[in-house]
């Protein structure tokens, strides 16, 4: 039973690697690599933190939280908020943002570069309509998840990451060269590196995974919410064990590969680039089936979660129906391409991220301050401000002087960093609140 058990949990850990690992994973510490170069260890140091520790401390919050889905925890701040807040997340991770970009990625690297036109929308529409119908037939049967991604798809998929990694420390490309402006530093390249993160959306994602894990967890017989805690942190670990030697590597590749054709615009074609080098023609295919895996097992993860969550929301419409209106929906997105949704996504996750952030490290504070509303009010509620300001000036909307004075005045600012001051402040303000005001229960 203990190893039936144990097996069942490594599942469930692949599982969630799956999950969270989509192609953005694999462009973003590529590009990233590239740039930093010299710098490139220290630009890991700080995407490890959003691309790993942030998503492992997410699924912990809501295991060690008790809360049954993203609405309640956030709504510790007020049940108001709690609704926008999951809603929001759900729909940027969702059909508006990360799911469209898994059928668009799938394009762009595994489908294109074997057409000898160069593609047409037309050949785009049939692929995405193929991949979305795929996603919702694997996404109505949530049960079966676990079989199908952590046991079938997600050994594939790090088996041929394998390969591509130890081919290139068998004939490396090169070694790195100087830092571009963003990562002169091992200061700016770890800062960077740590904004770099906020592109998978895995932080984000995990308190929507976070569900599911739970789900299964509880399944096998787990009940007390210390073992179920125990129990999620062991797949996490497993996971975010395999995301960080992914992104670790995969930035070496990057760091080491502009030697060999310089530095490109996105991550996509230093992946490309870089395989064809390693294995010639046979890299093509090697970087497609990558792909396809991590977009298929992202895109069934995202559509299932959301569609459990909105089900929960709106019970009229069935899971199956939801499920059917987010493939959809993330098919419509698909089609606008992938430069349209990278940015339009950017001002979203600057507004969101620090959130996110703030509402994990106040779920694991909670006993330390008895849960009191006013601490997640105050904190949430400053943490908003220079989130929102940041979002703004994002998307290249001016806000005049206000974005003069945060600019000048806000420590880490013109840096996304911002925030960080902002929720400091208001987490002291709530103690002082707390300690001033008794509560309504006492």
């Amino acid at each position: 039973m203990g190893e039936k058990k144990q097996n069942r949990t490594v599942a469930i850990g692949l599982m969630l690697f799956a999950l969270f690992f989509g192609a953005g994973n694999l462009i973003f510490p590529a590009s990233m690599g590239q740039n930093a170069g010299v710098n490139v260890w220290w630009a890991v140091l700080g995407f490890v933190l959003t691309g790993v520790s942030l998503p492992l401390l997410g699924v912990l919050a809501i295991g060690y939280s008790g809360c049954k889905d993203l609405e309640e925890l956030a709504g510790r701040v007020h049940p108001k908020f709690g609704l926008f807040f999951a809603v929001i997340s759900s729909l940027t991770i969702g059909p508006c943002f990360a799911t469209p970009r898994t059928g668009s990625v799938s394009y762009e690297i595994a489908v294109r570069p074997f057409l000898s036109d160069g593609g047409s929308d037309m050949v785009m529409t049939i692929f995405l309509v193929v991949f979305f119908v795929v996603s919702w037939w694997l996404s109505v049967s949530p049960s079966k998840l676990v079989d199908r991604i952590g046991k079938i798809l997600t050994p594939t998929l790090l088996f041929v990451i394998l390969v591509l990694i130890v081919k290139s420390f068998i004939t490396p490309l090169g070694t790195p060269l100087e830092a571009t402006e963003k990562y002169a530093t091992p200061m700016l390249a770890t800062v960077q590196g740590f904004i770099d993160g906020y592109g998978t959306m895995d932080a984000i994602a995990s308190l929507i995974f976070a569900i599911l894990v739970v789900e299964f967890v509880v399944e096998d017989g787990t009940s007390t919410p210390e073992e179920v805690t125990k129990e999620v942190f062991k797949a996490g670990i497993i996971a975010v064990g395999c995301l960080a030697f992914v992104y670790i590597f995969i930035s070496k590749i990057g760091a080491d590969s502009v030697m060999a054709f310089g530095i490109q615009d996105t991550g996509a074609p230093v992946l490309s680039k870089s395989a064809m080098i390693l294995f010639g023609d046979v890299g093509a295919i090697i970087l497609a089936i990558i792909v396809l895996l991590a977009c298929l097992s992202t895109a069934i993860g995202l559509i299932s979660s959301c569609a459990r969550y909105f089900n929960r929301l709106i019970p009229k419409i069935s899971y199956k129906g939801w499920v059917t209106i987010f493939s959809v929906w993330s098919f419509g997105v698909a089609m606008f391409g992938l430069k349209t949704i990278i940015v339009a996504a950017i001002p979203v996750l600057m507004f969101i991220y620090p959130q996110v952030v703030a509402i994990v490290f106040l779920t694991f504070l909670h006993k330390s301050f008895g849960g009191r509303q006013c601490v997640y009010a105050w904190t949430m509620g400053l943490t908003i401000i220079p989130s929102l300001i940041a979002g703004t000036q994002t998307a290249g909307i001016s806000l005049g002087g206000i974005d003069t004075f945060f600019n000048t005045m806000v420590p880490f600012h013109s840096i996304g960093m911002g925030w960080i001051s902002f929720a400091i402040a208001g987490f002291i303000i709530g103690l002082i609140w707390k300690g001033a005001v008794k509560s309504k229960a006492s």
